[in-house]
């Protein structure tokens, strides 16, 4: 199954809490990209379909940055509910948060990619990602390039 990613965020955003550990935007981002690189890596198959690109922190999901930006460099509070907006400002609907969207199996996934990188600060995983070919080949000053799934897989070594 392929997921939204703000369902992908909101998962790791929860179980990074529920393990006292909390998570920062800045963070989330980077576990996203590494995410999708698991999926690709164990599944042959992408985790979301939104766009990565290469900023100068690093990988960026622009539709999840824009989601959690209000919270700065601090951790992101549990997600209870939230809202979705429609082109129409006023017509705003709160939904409640499912722990259902995401299977088990890819549950356990994502548990792993945060769990592995729990003891990485936001920015270890910057100059991490700052070493590595997807972001260097992708990355040009104010650009916001896309860093593709074809490089993923090449840099991982991801086998059809």
């Amino acid at each position: 199954m392929i997921y939204d990613v703000l369902d992908v965020s909101r998962y790791i955003i929860n179980y990074s809490n529920s393990k006292e550990e909390g998570i920062s935007n800045l963070k989330l981002q980077k576990i996203l990209y590494f995410v999708q690189a698991y999926f690709l890596i164990k599944k042959k198959n992408i985790c979301f379909n939104d766009r990565i690109e290469a900023w100068g922190f690093g990988p960026v999901i622009p539709k999840a940055y824009h989601e959690y930006k209000q919270f700065g460099g601090g951790n992101i509070p549990k997600i209870k509910f939230y809202f979705i907006v429609s082109d129409d400002i006023w017509d705003i609907e709160k939904k409640k948060y499912n722990d259902e969207i995401i299977s088990k199996p890819d549950k356990k996934l994502i548990n792993d990619v945060v769990n592995k990188f729990e003891n990485y600060t936001a920015t270890q995983l910057v100059e991490l990602t700052h070493h590595q070919t997807p972001w260097i080949e992708a990355y040009e000053k104010g650009c916001d390039t896309e860093i593709t799934i074809d490089s993923i897989k090449e840099y991982f070594n991801v086998k059809k």
